[in-house]
């Protein structure tokens, strides 16, 4: 292959977005993913098994997408929907949650191929969608400041990174607290680096269990969440960066199919990205907006090399000390914690109900087996109903007929004002 063919298929722009917005991607949540798996009882296989089935759903939705509709259509695991996992999931068997992860997968498949997206998404509100995941966040949000009791040096030079790299190059500012964090680890000597091992990730296959609390307190909470919070702004990045001409419905439909297909291998959610698809969208990963779509190509590229070595990654994450994985975990949801709360709290009809849903979400209050993000949900459309019902009008006093318009009381009339000296006014002319 000659170097002009190298620049056309492999332009460095390109090549750059797709693996910054791996980078940000990865290093941003990988640290929750691992913690749902944890909570949900997985040991070092599945927990392989699962970046193994996400990297190769990531990749293969990216490459895959991007060429047939030659725009830069990037994707991602869902990372709302990893921390609902995390406290979701307690209690909850490996197989129940495989069970859970499917009828997710199958809903979003079912909201693609009938066009039910637009519809459901219609009859949520946004303030209530947004309100249910800042209420599911913000356990991360106050763990990253309540991790510096005890770690301080650690996690209050990974903010003061953040804070400076958000100013100056904010698409590095995760990386940069990341290396910080890693370097401040290292020089107190908390890092265990002996086991960490560039070994090929196996597929662990974990046969699914159907429970109707699990389903109505993870999978439905997973579907609303992924498709609310993810494929929602996911859609609007390709919207706003010009790509009307993509038909939203059959990304949808394949990145629920490819979901269902992955689910027993730990595939939890796949969905569009918001975040990471601008790093390929813009103009710094191609002059040509036609030719954008190879920074989703290598974005799919880089997310197969995670999958493939998927225990590297998750030996590494178990290196680091947790105060640095929670630290940097709490850090790269900062702005999708503001960005949920300003869209809960931006319409005044709306804001009450939101509010609750945040504050019932938040709770982490377990009724009859079902999580907060289900009661967050419902009490939140509680309340939007409630305060939105037309109450009846107050029955007429009796003998008036509330048919015939008050009689006006007629106002008195002002005639000419004369003058008492006698002297002649302009009113008196």
């Amino acid at each position: 292959m000659t170097e002009r063919k190298i620049r056309r298929v492999a332009p460095a722009s390109a090549v750059t977005a797709g693996l910054i917005a791996v980078l940000v991607g990865v290093t941003s949540s990988a640290a929750i993913v691992f913690t749902a798996a944890q909570a949900a009882g997985a040991g070092p296989g599945e927990l392989t098994s699962w970046m193994l089935a996400l990297g190769v759903g990531m990749g293969t939705t990216c490459i895959g997408l991007s060429l047939r509709y030659r725009a830069p259509v990037v994707t991602a695991w869902s990372t709302p929907g990893a921390a609902l996992l995390v406290s979701g999931l307690g209690g909850v068997t490996m197989a129940q949650a495989i069970g859970a992860f499917l009828v997710s997968a199958a809903l979003i498949v079912l909201s693609g191929l009938t066009g039910w997206f637009e519809r459901v998404m219609s009859r949520i509100p946004v303030p209530i969608a947004a309100g249910l995941l800042a209420g599911v966040l913000v356990q991360f949000g106050t763990g990253l400041f309540a991790r510096m009791h005890g770690h301080f040096a650690l996690v209050f030079s990974m903010f003061a990174v953040y804070l400076v790299g958000r100013r100056l190059a904010p698409r590095f500012a995760i990386i940069g607290a990341l290396a910080v964090g890693v370097a401040v680890a290292a020089a107190q000597g908390s890092l265990r680096p002996a086991g960490v091992r560039f070994d090929i990730a196996q597929p662990v296959f974990t046969a699914p269990e159907f429970s109707l609390q699990v389903i109505i307190s993870v999978a439905l909470p997973l579907y609303v969440v992924t498709m609310a919070s993810q494929n929602l702004p996911g859609v609007a990045v390709l919207r706003g960066a010009g790509y009307e001409r993509v038909p939203i419905s059959p990304l949808i439909s394949w990145t629920g199919a490819v979901n269902l297909l992955l689910a027993p291998f730990g595939c939890f959610g796949l969905n569009l990205a918001a975040i990471t698809a601008a790093i390929c969208t813009g103009r710094e990963a191609h002059e040509d907006p036609d030719r954008r779509y190879l920074a989703g190509v290598w974005a799919g590229v880089f997310y197969l090399f995670v999958g493939v070595f998927g225990g590297a990654v998750g030996a590494l994450l178990t290196a680091l000390p947790s105060a640095l994985v929670l630290g940097i975990a709490g850090l790269g949801l900062l702005g999708t914690i503001g960005n949920s709360l300003a869209s809960a709290l931006a319409d005044d009809g709306s804001r009450e109900a939101a509010v609750i849903t945040f504050l019932a979400t938040a709770s982490g209050v377990t009724l009859l087996g079902i999580g907060s993000a289900f009661w967050g949900l419902l009490a939140g459309a509680l309340t939007l109903v409630v305060m939105r019902v037309r109450l009846p009008r107050r029955p007429p006093p009796p003998g008036k007929d509330p048919t015939v318009p008050a009689a006006r009381t007629p106002a008195p009339a002002v005639g000419p004002v004369r003058s008492t000296t006698g002297t002649r006014t302009e009113d008196d002319a």
